[in-house]
């Protein structure tokens, strides 16, 4: 019953030829959309960098500083 219901079908039981209770699916979830403005607005926040790029990082922490 439960893949009847999926599929979009709506199961009436009955007593007696009296309907009793109704099995319909659930509405889909509803996913909160997604801000794009929202995200630039936090990335633009965030402070820059200052210092060795990762590459550089690495190479020194390595003790191999070739770059």
């Amino acid at each position: 019953m439960l893949a009847q219901v999926e599929a979009g079908e709506e199961i009436v039981i009955t007593r007696r030829g009296v309907a009793i209770a109704r099995i319909v699916a659930e509405p889909a979830a509803r996913l909160p959309q997604f801000d794009m403005a929202e995200l630039f607005t936090f990335v633009d926040g965030q402070p820059m960098h200052v210092g060795a790029d990762a590459g550089q990082f690495v190479g020194e922490m390595r003790g191999d500083a070739c770059f």
